[in-house]
């Protein structure tokens, strides 16, 4: 959020997961700003604040913003009381019903950083891209829309092809049928959930994609293997006639929003090309990274996922 705000420059520490590199990161923001991984130290990832190292750090922050304060981490009361330091609470929110939640939050950080007008940019700049995604496949009647189920979808860490999330914002923007969201999921339950692979085979979708992330579990696991050796998946429609393809993670230490709207894009290419016959996926998604987080990251991505990302997956 700090980084779509353009306020690289006030963030004097970063928890320890901006220290760390691995092979695989799609997190757009820190590829963009390498040097958070230089910023001092005030924390465990996830939430795991650490009073003591707060209190030590040069200069000393201002203010603490918090997302995610009732579900992880430390408690943003205490933290305050310990370090006399203002806690502000945020809520993260997301592109389906908390975008009004995701909204707030932006303009309250804003506020606090005197970035409101780039707050107001970044808001119009989101809600300009999912306008244009759901106007160019608005009147496609129901019985012409494309299905396609998504799976190794991260939460919390590399899943396998089983992993989906029931409401996919990707496909919710283009009007994609998704199967998986008729499972009767209901809360919580529709950002992650882990389908039978019973259930992928009946619903045999038009298209298979397949979430990047999955990668992470290496050459003899996850979904990309399973798609590869599972001979139940092997006779789904879609893998026998060559459908299926690799989008870029987002949910990558929570959404990078950057990447949900470009993967909307090309799964909109993908299904509906008729619709998207302007878009190049690759360009597209460096106009929203550079819009975003200050530069096309899009190709350092796509090295880190064996060029897997928005190209057909190679599974027969």
């Amino acid at each position: 959020m700090l980084t779509y705000l353009q306020a690289q420059e006030n963030v004097v520490a970063v928890d320890d997961i901006e220290s760390r590199r691995r092979k695989f990161d799609a997190r757009p923001y820190a590829i963009a700003n390498p040097e958070y991984a230089e910023r001092p130290i005030f924390g465990q990832f996830r939430g795991h604040d650490n009073p003591e190292l707060i209190m030590t750090l040069e200069p000393q922050p201002q203010v603490i913003v918090k997302t995610y304060a009732s579900s992880m981490g430390y408690d943003p009361v205490e933290l305050q009381q310990k370090t006399g330091i203002p806690v502000v609470v945020c809520n993260y929110g997301d592109f389906g019903k908390l975008r009004p939640a995701l909204y707030q939050t932006l303009r309250t950080m804003g506020e606090l950083l005197g970035k409101q007008t780039r707050a107001e940019e970044v808001i119009a700049f989101m809600e300009a891209q999912i306008n244009d995604l759901r106007q160019r496949t608005a009147d496609i009647p129901e019985k012409d829309r494309r299905s396609a189920f998504v799976g190794g979808v991260a939460f919390k860490g590399p899943h396998g092809y089983q992993s989906t999330e029931p409401a996919y914002p990707p496909f919710s923007f283009v009007n994609v049928e998704n199967p998986a969201y008729d499972t009767g999921l209901s809360g919580k339950e529709l950002r992650h959930s882990d389908v039978s692979k019973e259930k992928i085979m009946e619903w045999d979708p038009d298209y298979l994609f397949l979430d990047l992330s999955t990668l992470q579990m290496g050459d003899k696991a996850g979904g990309l293997y399973e798609l590869r050796n599972d001979p139940a998946y092997r006779t789904l429609t879609a893998v026998t006639e060559g459908r299926v393809y690799g989008l870029l993670p987002y949910n990558w230490y929570t959404k990078n929003y950057g990447s949900i709207l470009a993967n909307a894009y090309f799964v909109g290419k993908v299904l509906y090309p008729e619709r998207f016959n302007d878009v190049d996926p690759a360009a597209k998604a460096d106009e929203i990274y550079t819009f975003l987080v200050g530069k096309p990251v899009f190709s350092d991505m796509q090295k880190m996922f064996l060029g897997h990302a928005f190209q057909p997956v190679q599974v027969n």
